[in-house]
């Protein structure tokens, strides 16, 4: 059984390599082409790609499931219709993904990044994040980004201290997704 396994596995990443290479842009970046992560993993899933399991943590990290109680825009809606930051990052998500068809870029490595990109988000929308960035700076001369404040999420908060491990492609998506 391990062989069959094993035969699975090879066969699945040799039909995204050649599907990759016959789709994907000569400027998209090539799912088993990564930069890598912080940390060696002691077993890599073979049957995702790397950019298939940033998603899949991201989705599975606490912080991620906390976005359903953080408002993307401070109103005063009527009824149940209230907008969180889960309902703006899973539309970013497939936008995201959407984009990234047309231009041939890799999807996996957009969604990651677009599930990502607000994790670090304080409620009540960027109002929220600019009361918070001026707190910081008059008590103690920082600054508050809700970009930065993402990564540090998956780098360190997560998982008692450990961080999700995501490559590198990932990481710099969330950093830099505001520009």
């Amino acid at each position: 059984m391990p062989d069959l396994a094993g035969r699975v596995a090879n066969e699945f990443e040799a039909r995204v390599r050649e599907h990759e290479d016959g789709w994907l842009s000569p400027l998209a970046v090539r799912s088993y082409d990564t930069r890598g992560r912080a940390r060696e993993e002691e077993e890599e899933c073979r049957l995702r790609t790397p950019f298939q399991r940033d998603r899949d943590r991201i989705v599975h990290a606490k912080a991620f499931r906390r976005l359903k109680h953080k408002t993307q825009v401070f109103i005063d809606p009527k009824g149940d219709h209230y907008r969180t930051r889960l309902t703006h990052t899973l539309e970013t998500a497939g936008i995201s993904r959407t984009v990234a068809r047309a231009l041939r870029l890799n999807e996996d490595l957009t969604e990651a990044i677009a599930l990502g990109h607000d994790l670090g988000h304080p409620p009540f929308g960027h109002t929220g994040e600019e009361a918070l960035d001026r707190v910081l700076e008059q008590r103690f001369g920082q600054r508050f980004r809700h970009n930065e404040q993402s990564l540090r999420v998956v780098e360190v908060l997560e998982r008692d201290g450990r961080g999700l491990n995501l490559t590198e492609e990932v990481r710099d998506g969330i950093l830099n997704h505001s520009g």
